[in-house]
Formats: C-alpha cells, structure tokens, sequence
C-alpha cells in the first residue's frame, strides 16, 4: 500500500513539477513536495500538518531537539512552531517526496464532540514516528481522486474527514485532540496566533493578544511560549524576519524595501535581528541563496 501511494505521489508530482518543489493540489489542505537534490537550510513557522515522507531524507529542528526522518515516516507538527528544516537525501533518479496535509481545526474539533471524551494532551509539537498503515490508505485514496477531476469537491470532504479520524486514533491523537477541545488551552492561543499571523506588521499588543485568548497578561505569556516555545514578541519577529526574506529572495526587493514592508522602523535594528536568526546579514545571505539556485535554473 505505501509502495502504491509513492508511485501515485509520483506520478503526480513528475506531471504537475513546477520548479519550486512545492506543488498545491486541486484538494485543499494538501501539497506535494518534490526535489531532486538536497536543499539549504529552510525556515519557517509552520502551522500544524502531518507530512507523510514517501521517498528521500528530511532533517528538522525545533529548539534544541533534531529529527532526522525518511520514507515511511512522518512528520507532526501540532502547533505554531518556529522550525529550521533541510531536505538531506535527493536525487534526480530519487527524488525527494511527500505529502502534506494541513490539519483542518474545524474537522478536529467536529470529530473530538463526536468521538466523545478521551484525554487530550499538550504534549511535544514536533514529533515523528512510522505512518500508520489507516493513514496510508486514506491517503492513497485522497490521491487517487486527481485522476478523476469531477469526483473530487463530491468524496473530497469525507476522505479528509476519515484522514484526521486516523490521526485522532493513532499514537499522537491525544495533541492533536487538544487542537479541537473547545476552549483549550491550545485551541485560546492558536485564536492569538491567528491574529499575530494577519497583523504581524503592526505593533504587538500582547494586552489585547490575551483578551482574544481570553487568559490573563501572565497566564498568556505562560501558555503561549509552552505551546510554541517562544514568546508572542519572538513569534511576531520570526514571522517578520521569514516574511523578509521572501521579499527578498522571490520578489527581489531592497533590504529597506522588506524591512519596512514587515514592521521594522530601523534598517540597522532588522540587519542585527536577521543576521542571528540567518547566520548572515541580509545581503550576503540572499546572494548566498541565489547563488545556490543557479545550477537548478
């Protein structure tokens, strides 16, 4: 069965490579990554998914805790957390390949009410493990449906629901179920997340951040780092600083240009802050990326 979900994968992947590595279905929530070589080091605050690894080697940090993983495993990510990843083994002959889903919340929470009382957790973010066997079938039959347009916004909705119902049974069900408990401690910051992420520009009021996840100033800070392990002012500066590069890198703006465009008053202030979160200063470290896409140009 996993041998037939990769050949799916890949077929799919070889039809519809785009040159970026990542290529968005027609299936909301789900995204096929493909690359043929190992790649530089990739910065992100991820929301939560499971990435079901068909072929290749990934390695990804949180903190201070490195996973390194292949074909056959996945990877959970349950919370907003800032990673560092780097695809580790890729070829042309073996690409890199897996398949991401965006865990869907409001199908969480609707098959947490009607799954019933079963504990929840707020365990580790990040972890991985083998993909169970339930996984593997729903997706192969969420990826069969791309061979058959017509079908998909029809079986689509129940295949997803029956993909975060093995999610839910399996071995990490418990962190995943604390997404969905209604009023949560998981489910009150990942509202002040959702607003970080759509005003990251603008000026942090944590005040306000804790009435939306209806905690008190202290209680919030508390929580808020336990679940993404940073604190609401690094979360909005990661957010930023990766926002920037992108500007950057994809679009081609001037340093000034993206440090104004994602918050920053002071260029000398967003130099220092992404030189440490980078490595390099924002202009070596573009030309150093650039330079690393040529020869995949």
């Amino acid at each position: 069965m996993a041998h037939d979900l990769l050949k799916t994968v890949q077929n799919f992947a070889e039809t519809h490579a785009n040159g970026t590595g990542v290529i968005k279905t027609p299936i909301p929530y789900l995204t096929v990554i493909r690359e043929t070589a190992p790649t530089a080091l990739q910065y992100a605050i991820n929301r939560p998914l499971v990435a079901l690894v068909l072929q290749g080697k990934k390695r990804v940090t949180m903190g201070n805790k490195t996973f390194d993983f292949g074909a056959g495993d996945s990877l959970l990510i349950t919370a907003d957390v800032p990673t560092v990843s780097q695809i580790t083994q890729a070829s042309l002959a073996a690409p890199y390949l897996a398949l991401v889903i965006d865990l869907d919340l409001a199908v969480v929470e609707n098959l947490v009410v009607e799954m019933g009382f079963s504990p929840f957790i707020a365990g580790a973010p990040v972890c991985v493990d083998p993909t169970e066997t339930e996984v593997i079938d729903s997706a192969l039959r969420l990826m069969r449906l791309l061979d058959r347009p017509a079908s998909v916004h029809i079986l689509q909705p129940a295949l997803i629901r029956e993909l975060h119902f093995w999610l839910l049974s399996g071995r990490h069900g418990g962190a995943i179920r604390a997404l969905g408990v209604m009023d949560s401690h998981a489910q009150r910051i990942s509202r002040a997340v959702s607003l970080i992420r759509e005003e990251f520009a603008q000026p942090l009021r944590v005040d306000h951040l804790a009435q939306v996840a209806r905690m008190s100033i202290s209680s919030f800070h508390e929580h808020f780092r336990a679940i993404t392990s940073l604190s609401p002012l690094q979360f909005q500066k990661q957010l930023r600083l990766i926002e920037a590069r992108r500007l950057m890198l994809s679009e081609g703006q001037m340093i000034s240009n993206a440090a104004y465009a994602v918050g920053y008053e002071s260029v000398p202030q967003f130099t220092r802050e992404y030189g440490r979160m980078f490595g390099s200063p924002p202009a070596r470290d573009i030309k150093a990326a650039k330079a690393r896409m040529q020869p995949a140009a």
